[in-house]
């Protein structure tokens, strides 16, 4: 590979994170309709634990060594993957659409941005700057949401849900920030993985609906395991390393309305010129907590 071909391909792997992560929304409602949600998940955690199980001893990755940090790492799990993928998905399988769901649960970069400026003791308070984006935000999300309240796919249940996740992603992100060191990533997603897969069980045994495996359902199967939690994962690594988590961090707010264009291409959900505009409102408000908090 020549030079030039190698930076075009640096160049690429953000835009390719991006494409990835934001079909997971899609995936849910490919999934969906042919298994309960945990029963899902919980296959793929444990399909996944068994591809970074393999993984880790073909490349001798050691793992943590303090107990504590296996400890940190499972609650992260339990927030990151079975709150907030949980979340999503048992709202997708409530109804919700995939453009909505990836919408609101697109708003956590927005109350961790807001958070840690309010814990920060260089900057105690959310500054006017920050008020606007969240503003904006909101106004953004009203704009996506309100019409569809009263139609059939927003309900209180799978907007508790999706909000529910929401949460879950904030509240593990914060978590990691404050008492996760620095580790290998596959031996830190293999801990994640088993924590989601325990606390996720449970719910799992108590679904009484069966999963139907026809070709559908073992290609979103397939795609969660091998696209979304091993190579988004990878690759997210691979950024990381290069020293470009910042532009990751601002590329992620393209997730929800790239998420919205693959619903309308794929399931024809519902994509009109105020859903746009309200796309537009969140991006520019996001934009300006981010901004305003790395200053």
């Amino acid at each position: 590979m020549t030079a030039n071909n190698k930076r075009a391909l640096i160049r690429a792997m953000p835009w390719v994170f991006v494409l990835i992560w934001s079909t997971g929304f899609v995936v849910a409602r490919f999934g969906m309709p042919h298994s309960p949600p945990f029963k899902f998940l919980v296959m793929r955690y444990a399909l996944s634990l068994v591809c970074f199980g393999v993984w880790v001893a073909l490349a001798r990755v050691p793992w943590p060594r303090e107990r504590a940090q296996w400890g940190h790492l499972g609650v992260v799990g339990m927030l990151v993957h079975a709150g907030y993928l949980g979340g999503v998905w048992a709202a997708v399988k409530a109804g919700i659409g995939a453009g909505t769901v990836a919408l609101l649960v697109g708003l956590q970069p927005v109350l961790t941005a807001v958070w840690m400026s309010a814990i920060s003791t260089t900057q105690a308070r959310v500054s006017r700057t920050q008020w606007l984006g969240l503003t904006l935000g909101l106004a953004g999300l009203t704009l996506v949401v309100w019409h569809k309240l009263g139609g059939g796919e927003v309900t209180h249940w799978n907007l508790a849900l999706a909000v529910f996740a929401l949460l879950c992603i904030t509240t593990g992100t914060l978590y990691q920030k404050r008492f996760v060191a620095a580790c290998d990533v596959r031996t830190a997603s293999s801990i994640q993985l088993a924590a989601a897969l325990i606390a996720s069980l449970p719910l799992a045994l108590v679904e009484t609906e069966p999963m139907v495996w026809q070709v559908q359902m073992i290609g979103a199967m397939a795609w969660s395991v091998l696209a979304l939690t091993l190579g988004g994962s990878s690759l997210l690594y691979l950024l990381i390393q290069r020293g470009a988590a910042t532009q990751v961090a601002s590329l992620m707010y393209l997730v929800p309305p790239c998420t919205a264009v693959l619903a309308w291409l794929l399931f024809g959900e519902v994509f009109t010129w105020s859903m746009a505009l309200g796309m537009l409102l969140t991006a520019s408000g996001v934009a300006l907590v981010v901004r305003s908090t790395v200053r």
